[in-house]
């Protein structure tokens, strides 16, 4: 099994536990390949919830040039709610978790 495999396995395992969330398997790993090599790195992997300017990329790089949103207060929302399931106390939000579940709350499993 390679690094990205036991990755998605983690990914998908994070979502059961945290979310009660079975995982869309083929999603989840165009997701993950979609991260690119910042998967491997300990701080680009994960997401905080609590810096301003890390959301304020992912809304940019993520929700508006990857999935092609219009900016609108609806994205912060949506973060928003994302972070606030994960639950602001943990500290490893994994990046293509709150991806995946970005995808998920604004209904673009086709931007995939």
């Amino acid at each position: 099994m390679s690094k990205r495999d036991e990755l998605i396995v983690k990914y998908a395992a994070d979502l059961k536990e945290k979310f009660g969330v079975t995982a869309d398997m083929d999603l989840l790993t165009k997701v993950t390949i979609g991260c690119g090599p910042s998967i491997y790195n300990a701080d680009s992997s994960t997401v905080s919830g609590s810096n301003d300017a890390e959301l304020a990329t992912v809304k940019n790089n993520f929700l508006i040039k990857k999935l092609g949103l219009k900016d609108s207060p609806d994205l912060d929302k949506g973060i928003e709610a994302v972070m606030e399931k994960y639950g602001k106390s943990n500290r490893n939000k994994y990046r293509v978790v709150v991806y995946y579940l970005l995808v998920k709350h604004f209904k673009k499993e086709s931007a995939y």
